[in-house]
């Protein structure tokens, strides 16, 4: 009886169910497109930072910074011979720690030995800045009219020096000294080898590069081939591809090797920390500062909020007024289905109290008009995910470009870390994500519930107004 009830009622009145439906849908619609809108933007972050300090890194540590007015690093020096082959080039170059910072190799092991710590791999940055080029003499041009081997009186010949100079050319490049035994944690796992292969685990020392298809093609370098830093030639064995934005260097070489050409024996620029639980980062971040002094870790957290450009600005939009803007229009759509649903029992005075003097009980009334509202319910909630999903697949298939730039708060001396890794060259470039919109399973259950819960409001506001009629509301209206 119920069903065969509540059947001839929802098509007796499909114009109003509709309508009901229709706000619900509205509502349940646009959470779904907010969530996954909103999750894209989170992808497209995440993106963002794997792009410069790898996958898998949940922080990092690098030296704390010196205080203002300690002093800070020289500034390099080159230093050329005034050779008599004027034809000869001369050609010096400078490798640099990127920041000027660095730790103890050992603070690799006493970060790896924290509480909840699941892994930690010491990298080390540099900047090599090449200068070659040649020095030119100028000729001397003696003035017209001028005679002789000297001016009046026996005097030196008149005339100018003209020409000569100096033209040198300089270029840098990046270099990332990585630990060739633990190749998933860094900033290399943000790049693919796309050519030849990665580095072995037993060339700790070897001579050998992996460079960055990028500067391959800038520089013409190819598998086999060699690239030159500090006088020393590393033979390429790959060449990698960064996945989104820029490489975190030019080239790679063993850690070991860039120890050596940096000067830098046993010592790192950045670890690169792995944390065994998500949810204890803030934790793991803690004992770390607390527990190895002069040191600052940044977490992925703490890169995100350095996130500028259209990026940053779509996903605070998202966040905040596309967020309110869905609880606004969702509660909107409650209170509409509710008062629609209080509205149609008023006008079915006379048939509720017909019922209630045919022997229904109040609490029978009440549950026909719930279940009214839960099928309406239902209906808004099928018509909110296919027109969510629809938008959500509009996003992704369009896939409009966000931009997104990661500013540095080391100060100017070191990367976005605040010591000199890897991102700080990248830091400079901006990055151009695609957005996409992925719905979860979590979403389309959310929306489900919210259909429930939209038809069990409506339904609460029907079923209290017809709770209340009396069979002696519907004779007066028959008279």
């Amino acid at each position: 009886m119920f069903f065969t009830y509540l059947r001839r009622e929802l098509r007796r009145r499909r114009k109003a169910a509709l309508v009901v439906a229709s706000g619900l849908a509205l509502g349940i619609a646009l959470v779904i497109i907010v969530s996954s809108v909103s999750s894209g933007m989170s992808r497209a972050q995440d993106k963002v930072l794997e792009s410069l300090y790898g996958l898998g890194t949940d922080m990092t540590v690098t030296k704390a910074a010196a205080a203002p007015g300690s002093g800070g690093a020289e500034r390099p020096r080159f230093e050329f011979d005034a050779k008599d082959d004027e034809d000869a080039t001369q050609s010096t170059d400078r490798v640099m720690v990127q920041g000027f910072q660095t730790l103890a190799a050992d603070t690799v092991g006493k970060v790896g030995g924290q509480a909840g710590v699941a892994d930690a791999v010491g990298g080390l940055s540099l900047t090599v800045l090449k200068v070659d080029g040649q020095f030119k003499r100028g000729e001397f041009k003696q003035e017209e009219g001028a005679t002789g081997q000297g001016g009046p009186g026996g005097g030196p010949p008149r005339g100018e020096v003209r020409g000569g100079g100096a033209s040198f050319d300089v270029n840098s490049f990046t270099v990332y000294g990585t630990d060739v035994t633990q190749q998933d944690l860094g900033p290399l796992t943000s790049s693919r080898i796309t050519k030849g292969r990665t580095f072995e685990t037993s060339e700790t020392d070897a001579q050998v590069a992996v460079v960055d298809s990028a500067y391959a093609k800038e520089k013409s370098l190819a598998v086999g081939k060699s690239v030159t830093v500090s006088g020393t030639a590393y033979k390429i064995v790959g060449v990698s591809t960064a996945d989104s934005g820029d490489a975190a260097a030019n080239v790679y070489i063993p850690l070991k090797q860039a120890q050596t050409v940096a000067d830098s024996e046993d010592e790192v620029t950045t670890v690169y920390v792995q944390a065994a639980d998500s949810q204890q980062i803030d934790t793991v971040k803690s004992a770390i500062q607390k527990n190895i002094p002069g040191t600052t870790v940044t977490t992925s957290a703490d890169l995100a909020d350095t996130v500028s450009g259209s990026l940053s600005t779509a996903s605070g939009l998202a966040s905040s007024v596309g967020t309110w803007l869905s609880v606004a229009v969702l509660v909107a759509a409650f209170l509409v289905a509710g008062l629609l649903t209080s509205s149609a029992v008023s006008r079915r005075v006379r048939e509720f109290g017909t019922l209630k003097a045919l022997g229904w009980k109040s609490g029978r009334v009440t549950r026909q008009v719930i279940g009214e509202a839960l099928v309406n319910g239902l209906m808004g909630g099928v018509l909110g995910i296919a027109v969510g999903l629809a938008g959500a697949y509009a996003v992704t298939a369009v896939s409009p470009t966000l931009t997104a730039q990661l500013g540095s708060s080391g100060g100017g001396t070191g990367g976005p870390m605040g010591g000199g890794g890897p991102g700080r060259r990248a830091a400079a470039k901006t990055l151009d994500i695609a957005l996409t919109a992925p719905v979860s399973l979590t979403t389309i259950a959310v929306a489900v519930a919210l259909a429930v819960a939209g038809g069990l409001v409506a339904g609460a506001f029907g079923g209290w107004r017809a709770s209340r009629l009396r069979p002696a509301d519907a004779l007066r209206r028959v008279a």
